[in-house]
């Protein structure tokens, strides 16, 4: 009697199971609605904000903020690139992680750690949209927002004691936004000599996370846990003003701030070579720091080998512990070239801060070790006298950074003297009526300094610097700026015209140290020019 109930029952159940799904069938098709309705179309504009969000879940940022701009040309390339950059990035892990394994492993009695599996998966990051800022600095600013919801497959199996145990990532989102640096823009390719990174908030983070092939995220509170843990660990190394420092190349003298000055007194020289055919010479000195384009030079001394100058003169370090003053002695023409006489270098490593220190040095032709003329011709020697100067610093890059974000104000009341520094920029949209060939002459305490005439061009550049040294603060001085065109030789009535001027006071600069703005030209239409402004206390 149980079979035939049994057997019954499966006959019953298959029969309900296909009239069911024939008369589902059936009411499908012809229960239809028979009108169809043209969807309503609207403009966005038109809509209100949650029919917004129902239809944008994610609105771009290039939507929502104008500044930003859409890079779908980099989405692009990176879809197109993704399959080799996963192959490199997973390369460099690989070799970047293996000597930590080497070094660690044996010591917490690990047998060994491998990757099984090393893959950031088939889809790329996606850039949601990217600004650029103009700061007028020799910089790149980009503020770059990135998604990347990936299929990565990572893998790794540790061994110790003779057991085996895998640890698997996947499921990986990563969400933020970066402010990338480029800076300080050179020369040199590839043109930047470093790359600062920081984050602007604090970044979304999700990821899975299997252990024995258990899902370890699944362990109730664990997951939040673990994802607040790292987005506040990440935020408090490089969210700003905190940075990630990346050099790209070894140019010292262009990412370095000036940290001081030397103070060289050329005192005399004494049995300098014979120039002139009355057997004497004309000589002066120049000096500059190593690899540096600022030189000073010292007044000709007429017709003599035993020069006394006792003159004092002040250059911008960088690093003391790495330059040298070059010095270099020079016979004077009237016609022709000025021939050397000699040279030479000296580091400044050796010097104490606020010490003077004196030094007596032969000089040579050049600084080649192997050159036999070195040795052959005594050419005298020169003494002088080096003091390294240090500038005081009243505040560091942090609490700067802190400061401008509470919105304080930096000030300085010193009255003692320090170094000015005027950096004459470029200029923009200057024109002469009937020449336009600019210049610039700064005006300050009744000295004059010009830059070089830049030929046929309104928006010139000249990237010039000029330095004083004062004894007192010019927080109550004014800085004049002229700009100028200079006419050719045989225009005798145009010969120069003035394209405008500015006056800028100094209070500004002694209270925040540094200024670098646009300012516009006075009679000059709509001319601007770019200064840049140090005040450094010593």
């Amino acid at each position: 009697m149980g079979v035939i109930s049994t057997i019954l029952g499966l006959v019953g159940f298959g029969w309900g199971i296909s009239l069911g799904l024939v008369v589902g069938y059936f009411l499908f098709i012809y229960l239809q609605p028979t009108e169809v309705k043209d969807p309503i179309i609207r403009s966005l504009g038109e809509m209100d904000a949650k029919s917004l969000e129902e239809l944008l879940h994610e609105i771009p940022l290039w939507v929502k903020n104008p500044d930003y701009d859409r890079v779908d040309w980099l989405n692009k390339f990176l879809k197109d690139i993704w399959p080799y950059l996963d192959k490199a990035i997973c390369k460099m892990v690989r070799q970047q992680a293996q000597p930590y394994i080497d070094q660690y492993g044996p010591k917490y009695k690990m047998d060994s750690i491998e990757f099984e599996s090393l893959t950031l998966g088939t889809l790329p990051p996606t850039f949601v949209g990217m600004k650029v800022y103009d700061t007028k600095e020799k910089e790149m600013i980009l503020e770059p927002s990135f998604k990347f919801a990936g299929n990565p497959n990572i893998i790794v199996a540790v061994k110790a004691f003779g057991l085996k145990a895998t640890v698997q990532l996947v499921d990986v989102q990563v969400f933020a936004t970066a402010r990338i640096t480029l800076k300080p823009l050179v020369p040199v390719f590839p043109c930047f000599s470093k790359i600062v990174v920081s984050l602007m908030d604090k970044p979304h983070v999700d990821f899975g996370l299997k252990l024995l092939g258990g899902d370890v995220m699944a362990i109730p509170g664990l997951y939040g846990f673990v994802q607040e843990t790292i987005r506040d660990q990440v935020a408090a190394m490089y969210m700003w003003p905190k940075t990630l420092e990346i050099p790209v190349i070894d140019d010292p003298s262009a990412a370095k701030r000036p940290v001081g000055i030397v103070e060289v007194k050329i005192i005399r020289a004494k049995n300098l070579v014979k120039k002139d055919f009355m057997g004497k010479s004309d000589p002066y000195v120049k000096l500059q720091l190593v690899n540096t384009v600022l030189s000073k030079t010292t007044r000709t001394k007429m017709s003599t080998l035993n020069p006394e100058w006792n003159e004092t003169f002040k250059l911008l370090v960088q690093d003391p512990k790495s330059q040298s003053l070059e010095l270099q002695i020079f016979d004077w023409e009237k016609i022709g070239a000025h021939e050397k006489m000699g040279m030479q270098i000296v580091p400044l490593k050796d010097l104490v801060e606020d010490q003077p220190k004196t030094y007596t040095v032969p000089l040579v032709k050049n600084m080649d070790p192997n050159d036999e003329a070195n040795t052959r011709k005594n050419r005298g020697e020169i003494t002088f006298e080096m003091t390294f100067k240090p500038f005081k610093e009243e505040d560091n890059n942090e609490d700067i950074a802190a400061e401008a974000m509470d919105g304080s104000q930096r000030g300085s009341d010193n009255p003692n003297g320090g170094l000015l520094s005027v950096t004459i920029h470029q200029a923009e949209e200057v024109e002469g009526k009937h020449h336009t060939n600019p210049f610039v002459e700064v005006h300050f305490r009744g000295e004059k300094k010009k830059t070089s005439v830049i030929k046929k061009n309104r928006d010139p550049r000249w990237d010039t610097e000029f330095t004083w040294d004062l004894a007192d603060s010019p927080a109550s001085d004014k800085l004049h700026i002229e700009v100028h065109s200079k006419g050719s030789s045989m225009n005798m009535v145009h010969r120069q015209e003035s394209l405008g001027y500015v006056d800028i006071p100094l209070n500004d600069v002694v209270k925040n140290k540094r200024i670098n703005e646009t300012y516009s030209l006075t009679d000059s239409g709509r001319g601007k020019i770019q200064v840049e402004l140090n005040w450094r206390t010593v």
